[in-house]
C-alpha cells in the first residue's frame, strides 16, 4: 500500500481499531498501543498524539468508559478503559458498515 494513502485510511478508522480491541476487554493507552501493533504485525502503530485524543472522543461518546487506577505491575495510575454497551453497539455498526464498504470496493476490481 502507498505510504501516503495508508495515513487516510488508518485515520478514518481508528475509532473501529479501538473499539475493536477493547472489545477484548479493559486495557489502559500503552496496552491498546502494543495490541493494535502485535495484532497487525506492526503495519498500524498508534501514537500518544492520536490514541489519547481518540479515547477522549469515545469516551464522551459513550461507547467507552474510564477508571483511572493502578497498574497490576505497580507505578502511576493510568486510566483503564472499557467498552459500553452503546460502544459496543457502535461496534456492530461500523464492522457492518466497514464489511459492506469493503465488499463494495472489491466489486470493482
Amino acid at each position: 500500500m502507498d505510504a501516503d494513502l495508508f495515513p487516510n485510511l488508518f485515520k478514518g478508522n481508528l475509532d473501529l481499531i479501538l473499539l475493536s480491541v477493547l472489545e477484548g476487554g479493559e486495557r489502559y493507552g500503552l496496552e491498546i498501543g502494543k495490541e493494535v501493533d502485535a495484532r497487525t504485525g506492526g503495519l498500524l502503530t498508534l501514537n500518544a498524539g492520536s490514541l489519547y485524543p481518540a479515547l477522549h472522543r469515545l469516551e464522551k461518546s459513550g461507547w467507552v468508559q474510564a477508571e483511572e487506577r493502578s497498574p497490576p505491575r505497580g507505578g502511576p495510575r493510568v486510566r483503564y478503559y472499557t467498552l459500553t454497551a452503546a460502544g459496543l453497539a457502535e461496534l456492530a455498526r461500523r464492522r457492518d458498515a466497514y464489511v459492506r464498504f469493503d465488499s463494495a470496493l472489491r466489486a470493482l476490481w
